[in-house]
């Protein structure tokens, strides 16, 4: 029971850190993690949960998600 409770305050208190760090991200960087989160999903699918496809499609999908949008 104390183990159940310790472990969801841990990771209650790893989503609130990881949530507070995106506060200043800038639209291209939100791109960019976007691009890099569906990449490396779309890159795991492929090769069968392969490390190399996996952070082969994170590090495509990171550049592409950083090149897309409008130039303002």
């Amino acid at each position: 029971m104390k183990t159940n409770i310790v472990a969801k305050s841990i990771i209650a208190g790893s989503l609130a850190i990881a949530l507070a760090g995106c506060g200043g991200m800038t639209q291209r960087d939100r791109n960019t993690v976007g691009g890099a989160a569906i990449g490396g999903i779309a890159g795991s699918l492929l090769t069968n949960g392969g490390t190399l496809g996996t952070v082969g499609g994170a590090a495509v999908g990171g550049v592409i998600g950083n090149q897309v949008g409008g130039r303002r």
